[in-house]
């Protein structure tokens, strides 16, 4: 992980993106089931239940080229705030799936796959939140 740049209150910090990882941001409902139909291939999830979105960890400079209806990328020049890693309950931002030693990454293409498969639009068969 990167250096902290801002401690945040409930031990929080404050990680620049663009370095070590990039983000997906995903509405809580799709980013849920496309955690289902990802299971073991499925990286760190970040929950901020304000907004009611999921996060998920690609690798950096994916957010150039990220293009998933719904989603927003979020790379070099954006900020996270990254709860401590057994964080798995709110108040606040808390992990969905806690980051497992180095790994944090899901692959960005079975991550586009899994959350096209889901898009309302698409929703029958291959997904059920």
């Amino acid at each position: 992980m990167p250096p902290t740049r801002l401690p945040t209150a409930a031990g929080c910090t404050l990680q620049d993106a663009g370095l070590d990882w990039d983000v997906i941001r995903v509405p809580r409902q799709l980013g849920i089931a496309a955690m289902a139909v990802l299971d073991a291939r499925c990286g760190a999830v970040l929950e901020y239940p304000p907004k009611e979105v999921v996060y998920y960890f690609v690798a950096s400079g994916t957010a150039a080229e990220w293009a998933v209806e719904g989603t927003q990328a979020i790379g070099k020049g954006g900020t996270l705030t990254i709860p401590p890693v057994r964080r798995t309950k709110g108040p606040g931002p808390h992990w969905r799936a806690c980051p497992e030693g180095g790994d944090w990454l899901t692959d960005a293409h079975v991550l586009r796959s899994a959350l096209e498969d889901c898009l309302p639009s698409r929703r029958g068969s291959e997904c059920s939140a």
